[in-house]
């Protein structure tokens, strides 16, 4: 049928024909080579769904270790170097925001860090945006006990825990991850890891200074507010 249509027409409208054909087969290649690069890009940044919220997508990268290597250098160095991202959290998995989905997949998703033989003490943190429909103690108390059927050895501990699951909830995707030294690191809070313990102690003692001045100022207005009476009777 391309042939006789080619015998109909004339040498000019062959030329355009043929002209038109190599023009959308470039396009066609063009296409295919970008959809390709953005494939093969190491970053990519992918609508989240939340405000204030920017989601990285990694191409052959350990999110976990490479967070932990940028917050593991400002806390070293002390070097701020961003001014406007507050938190940087490494996620490993997503599913579904349903309990049934979460118990499901965490069952597999926990095993690297707390199935026998391996064990650790941890912490679950937990943080739901734009979601009302799950109960923060619900999913804390299941996944926890899922970490401790994995390894009765396993122990919670809230103070200087070994791991820190991280359980972010945004609309109906829950994003998980396990994260090493989240206390050392100020919560994976940018700003807050490049302060000095100097500068940290100041920080706590100009607070606990500012409750005392309530404290005292509440104490004077009260004192007053019985002398008025005391006048007044």
């Amino acid at each position: 049928k391309f042939s006789d249509h080619e015998e109909r027409l004339s040498g000019s409208d062959r030329e355009e024909d043929e002209d038109d054909v190599e023009a959308a087969l470039k396009k066609e290649v063009g296409q295919i080579r970008a959809s390709t690069e953005q494939k093969l890009r190491r970053f990519q940044s992918v609508e989240s769904g939340a405000n204030n919220v920017v989601f990285i997508r990694t191409q052959g990268i350990e999110p976990e270790n490479l967070v932990h290597h940028i917050l593991k250098d400002m806390h070293t160095t002390k070097k701020k170097k961003t001014r406007v991202i507050l938190r940087m959290l490494p996620i490993s998995g997503t599913c579904k925001a349903f309990m049934e989905d979460m118990k499901k997949y965490t069952e597999t998703f926990f095993e690297p860090w707390f199935k026998a033989p391996n064990k650790g003490t941890f912490q679950i943190v937990y943080k739901a945006r734009n979601n009302s429909h799950m109960s923060r103690e619900e999913v804390i108390k299941e996944l926890a006990g899922i970490v401790g059927s994995l390894n009765p050895e396993n122990k919670v501990d809230l103070n200087n825990p070994q791991y820190t699951v991280v359980v972010e909830i945004i609309k109906t995707v829950c994003c998980l991850s396990v994260v090493r030294d989240y206390v050392l690191f100020r919560k994976y809070n940018l700003q807050e890891v490049v302060k000095s313990n100097k500068e940290d102690a100041q920080q706590k003692s100009s607070l606990t200074e500012e409750q005392n001045s309530e404290v005292v100022k509440a104490e004077t207005e009260e004192k007053s507010s019985k002398e008025v009476k005391e006048e007044n009777k």
